[in-house]
């Protein structure tokens, strides 16, 4: 049997697929220092230490003080160990004082400047393939391969709610709405997408109830019935259902997970009724466990990876003994990494692979696993899945 630091090593020098970006193919890299350090995820954190929320404002002295101060103050937090290994790995610098982010900032600013950085990052941890939601961002520049391109659709869903919704005949407007999601979806496969994407509000409705839509018809009651428009259309064009849950925007005004207990149970009329596959990520804890419940029940229900505020490691080990233990590893993806710079990506995957290696070596240890067993699943998890729903060769 391999030591711990050797089963470490061949996870680390895994294929990876990142399901879930933000990358803009013609800016690929961080711009500067700052494209790194305020990472919606470590800001938040910073912010709760005192950062200032102005401190693009300030004097660089003083930005840069600040900066070192609450990253100081949050050494204890996940996303602050990611910038550390960020830096430490892709630049050789420490961030202990002025100095190392001013060298800092210099290292990122030359590193934008080389037509093969994104590359020679994702190189580092075996990430072959990554996914993008818009059109316009797949052109992949300075890389092997373009993105996968999952079109996202919920700002065109909020739309067509609207618009059933405010129609003075909304059976008409249902039907034109119907016959744009059709052509919609029917583009999609002509363009080659494997599949579409939507996040989804907090709803009230259930997929295994049947609304007539009327003038004083709910949105709830419109949105469930659309989203059987989009299934039926999906499995017409044979395209895979991508559905990211568990952030809502209605409580405040900002994003907060809800962890719904009826949330994923609400959705499974669709998973019955429809036959192409639905991919379920979701950013609150407690759906966790209710997404393997949906995937041992419907074969056609698979896992990706874990969202927004659910990437953390408690979450990650958690998801990892439930999937462990009831589905088939081809059901499951584990890495969306949502990063908006290839650094970020690579400091996201590396917590993952690192987090994944650490459980599946205690599955060894505990005798609930193998090595090779334990290895087919960590290929799984990281790429065969995803690449197989997403028609990557």
């Amino acid at each position: 049997m391999q030591n711990r630091e050797q089963f470490m090593e061949q996870i680390m020098g895994l294929d990876v697929l990142d399901t879930h970006t933000h990358l803009i193919g013609d800016r690929l890299a961080a711009g500067s220092f700052w494209d790194i350090a305020h990472y919606f995820w470590l800001h938040r954190e910073m912010q709760a230490a005192g950062y200032p929320a102005d401190a693009d404002q300030l004097p660089e002295a003083e930005r840069i003080e600040a900066f070192l101060s609450s990253y100081r103050a949050t050494r204890n937090t996940l996303m602050n160990w990611v910038v550390t290994q960020i830096f430490r790995q892709l630049y050789q610098i420490e961030l202990t004082d002025a100095d190392s982010v001013r060298a800092a900032d210099a290292a990122v600013r030359a590193s934008a400047e080389q037509s093969g950085w994104a590359q020679q990052v994702a190189d580092k941890l075996h990430i072959r393939r990554f996914v993008v939601n818009v059109v316009e961002h797949a052109d992949f520049q300075g890389m092997d391969h373009k993105a996968v391109l999952i079109p996202r659709i919920d700002g065109r869903l909020h739309e067509w709610v609207q618009m059933v919704h405010e129609a003075e005949y909304p059976e008409h407007a249902l039907a034109a709405v119907r016959e744009s999601i059709d052509q919609l979806l029917v583009s999609y496969k002509e363009r080659g997408c494997p599949g579409m994407m939507t996040t989804l509000p907090g709803f009230g409705t259930q997929a295994n109830a049947v609304y007539c839509i009327r003038k004083e018809s709910p949105k709830d009651e419109i949105l469930m019935t659309l989203l059987h428009t989009i299934c039926s259309a999906a499995q017409r064009s044979g395209l895979f259902v991508q559905l990211f849950l568990g952030v809502e925007r209605s409580w405040c005004g900002t994003a907060v997970p809800v962890n719904d207990p009826y949330r994923i149970v609400k959705l499974s009329g669709l998973f019955d009724q429809y036959k192409n596959v639905f991919e379920l990520v979701v950013a609150s804890e407690i759906n966790n466990l209710d997404t393997v419940q949906a995937a041992w029940n419907f074969p056609n229900v698979q896992l990706g990876g874990l969202w927004w505020f659910n990437f953390r490691a408690s979450t990650y080990r958690s998801s990892m003994q439930y999937r462990l233990e009831a589905l088939p590893a081809a059901q499951c993806s584990l890495i969306a990494s949502d990063a908006r710079c290839i650094e970020w990506s690579y400091g996201k995957i590396l917590l993952v692979k690192r987090l994944l290696a650490e459980f599946l070596y205690e599955q060894i240890e505990k005798g609930w696993l193998d090595e090779t067993v334990a290895l087919q699943v960590a290929e799984e998890w990281l790429y065969k899945s995803a690449a197989r729903r997403y028609g990557v060769v």
